[in-house]
């Protein structure tokens, strides 16, 4: 009687299960699984599938069968059954991963150093090896043996470190020796044997930096970033040096070459280079040059810190008067509006600034005037005519001043000192006014906005004794002048 009983139940349940709707059945299935579900996340939080992977495992399974039993409409019994099998799994699994993390602790964090090396992927064959040995540790401690646990830990330590090192080199090292190993290949060392000894050099101080400590990786990086600029530059020189050779170049050539580029930065910084005194005394110059203008950088940007706390200081005044006033004076009305106005030239002068490359203009400003020097507009020697390919700079230009819809526009004209004084002046108006009519004419400007105006070679801003110099010299300035109220 009791046998029957007991199949009339489990027949009924299989059948009540059919029964019950989609909902219904994951609600059944929640409640069921609710306590193995809560045992199994405290176990992964604990990290139960790394330090105690086979309790885990045995969890995982029972959890699973359980799974399966509920979706065949197996006796509840035997689910609930399978679920406490579960729970018991996850929770031991837990406890055994706690125990881990306690005893094992010096292995757990060497395979965390290893990992944050990304050694899994820069030393892949010692990383598995030391995960494989990491696992039987695991295993022996799950299972009672703590000594054997710490031997096989022993081992994994030493592989982890073995590989966290070779992860290290390889993302410090690597590139400088595959450019020192193109070297040799290129026979570099026969051009260029100091420097490409110096990269080897440095190479090998990176490497004996990170092996006596390769927590502190900041001087190895920078060794290892030292060697491979010393490394492309001996191939550089290799590759030079070997041209040279080819095409028969004498001593002169070489030291002519070589001087060139210092002229070049001479007549940037608007010196000329006297060379008869040798390059150091001009490099000397330079450096003085540069210096100069990196304290007057350094003034200037003093002179603007001082302007903006005016600025702010003159508008607490402002506030302050307004409260004490009870009102808006008609002079306060005029201060506030030229601020106002004041703030949207700067604005605007910015927007402009952002326009042009270095290559096509240099914007400044003087006063509120926005004057965009035109430094990619050139012209042909004594002509006027605007070539077609700068159209594109000029069409910026009118983007500009489309800024500044009430301002009024001043093309100005400028020569080098070569020519005569007044054949100069004569083809500076012909440029200031051709860029004019390209303005009004083609690109839509208003005329009335617009004047041109020749310089010739009164307004020089380079010295006229270089070359670069006279070209920086030959110009077009585009001189907006905005109206502040």
């Amino acid at each position: 009687m009791t046998r029957v009983s007991s199949m009339s139940r489990i027949v009924v349940c299989f059948f009540v299960l059919l029964a019950v709707p989609a909902a219904a059945q994951q609600d059944l299935r929640t409640t069921l699984f609710a306590e193995a579900d809560a045992a199994r996340a405290a176990a992964v939080e604990a990290e139960a599938p790394l330090l105690a992977p086979d309790a885990f495992r045995r969890g995982v399974e029972a959890y699973e069968a359980a799974e399966s039993d509920l979706e065949r409409g197996r006796n509840m019994e035997r689910i609930r059954a399978r679920l406490a099998d579960a729970e018991r799994a996850f929770e031991q699994a837990a406890e055994a991963a706690e125990i881990a993390k306690i005893s094992l602790a010096s292995l757990i964090k060497t395979r965390g150093d290893a990992m944050n090396a990304s050694a899994e992927t820069f030393a892949t064959e010692l990383w598995r090896r030391a995960e494989e040995t990491f696992t039987a540790a695991m295993r022996r401690l799950e299972a009672g043996d703590l000594r054997g646990a710490r031997g096989r830990a022993e081992e994994a330590e030493a592989l982890y470190r073995d590989a966290e090192l070779t992860a290290i080199k390889a993302q410090y090292l690597s590139q400088t020796r595959a450019l020192l190993a193109q070297a040799e290949q290129a026979r570099v060392g026969r051009y260029a044997p100091k420097t490409l000894a110096r990269a080897r050099e440095l190479l090998a101080q990176a490497e004996r930096e990170l092996n006596e400590n390769r927590y502190d990786t900041d001087v190895p990086r920078s060794l290892a970033q030292q060697a491979n600029r010393e490394a492309r530059h001996a191939i550089h020189l290799a590759e030079r040096i070997r041209t040279m050779r080819d095409e028969g170049w004498q001593l002169e050539d070489v030291i002519l070459a070589y001087e060139e580029p210092l002229i070049q930065v001479a007549a940037a910084a608007d010196q000329a280079a006297d060379l008869e005194r040798g390059i150091e005394a001009i490099a000397a110059d330079l450096v003085a040059y540069i210096e100069d203008l990196r304290e007057r950088e350094r003034e200037a940007a003093l002179d603007l810190a001082s302007s903006r706390q005016r600025i702010a200081e003159l508008e607490d005044e402002i506030r302050e008067l307004d409260e004490r006033l009870g009102g808006v004076s008609q002079e306060r009305a005029a201060l506030i509006q030229r601020l106002e106005a004041e703030t949207r030239v700067r604005e605007q002068f910015d927007t402009i600034e952002r326009m042009f490359t270095r290559d096509e203009a240099r914007v400044s400003r003087e006063g509120n005037e926005i004057v965009v020097r035109l430094v990619g507009l050139t012209f042909a020697s004594g002509r006027a005519d605007i070539d077609p390919k700068h159209r594109p700079l000029l069409e910026k230009v009118r983007q500009a001043i489309d800024v500044f819809p009430n301002s009024q526009i001043v093309i100005e004209g400028h020569t080098d000192s070569y020519g005569g004084d007044e054949s100069n002046m004569v083809l500076s108006r012909q440029r200031a006014e051709a860029v004019s009519r390209h303005l009004t004419s083609e690109l839509g400007v208003e005329a009335f906005r617009v004047s041109a105006i020749g310089y010739g070679e009164t307004r020089p801003i380079a010295n006229n004794e270089t070359p670069q110099g006279r070209e920086r010299n030959r110009r077009i300035d585009i001189r907006i002048r905005p109206q502040l109220d």
